[in-house]
């Protein structure tokens, strides 16, 4: 029999836009031993609900599993595998990196290659922000590093199913 391969799967959850709602559904996923690579919540256009954009990392067997377990909460009003259809991922980070004067124009090159932004200068670093499918932004980061990375913020995946699937 074919080990099944894990692979990473996008979903996207709308839920009560309600105190503990995530709470509750991070807990699954805990308690049932499933992995979030990444989880990014906001409110969707109708206040009362939040979207919740969840990559999950496992086998398909463990994506149904994922699947069940979140449509038996009372708080979930939908779920949707986005696997096999076309989706949109973006992500978001802020890199801090050190700049001295005399490697500024190299570090704004980068950037642009890259088509991100300077977001912020000081006197000894610059904050970048960089939009994008995931490995853009790490390959970005990647090549910063050489530069001296002093921090970074990234937001978690959000996904959304392309126009093209349900227009």
């Amino acid at each position: 029999m074919r080990e099944e391969v894990e692979r990473l799967h996008p979903l996207t959850v709308v839920v009560k836009n309600e105190s503990g709602v995530l709470s509750r559904i991070s807990g699954l996923f805990a308690r049932r031993g499933f992995n979030i690579d990444s989880l990014a919540v906001g409110e969707t256009c109708d206040p009362k609900y939040s979207r919740m954009s969840i990559i999950v990392k496992g086998s398909r067997k463990v994506l149904d599993q994922v699947i069940k377990q979140l449509n038996k909460q009372i708080d979930v009003v939908s779920v949707h595998d986005l696997s096999k259809t076309t989706h949109v991922e973006r992500e978001l980070s802020l890199i801090k990196v050190k700049a001295p004067t005399e490697k500024r124009s190299e570090i704004i090159e980068l950037v642009e290659v890259f088509d991100a932004k300077v977001a912020d200068v000081g006197k000894e670093s610059m904050l970048v922000e960089a939009t994008g499918e995931a490995q853009k932004v790490e390959a970005l980061e990647d090549l910063l590093v050489e530069f001296g990375i002093e921090e970074i913020a990234r937001t978690g995946r959000v996904v959304l199913e392309g126009c093209l699937n349900g227009d």
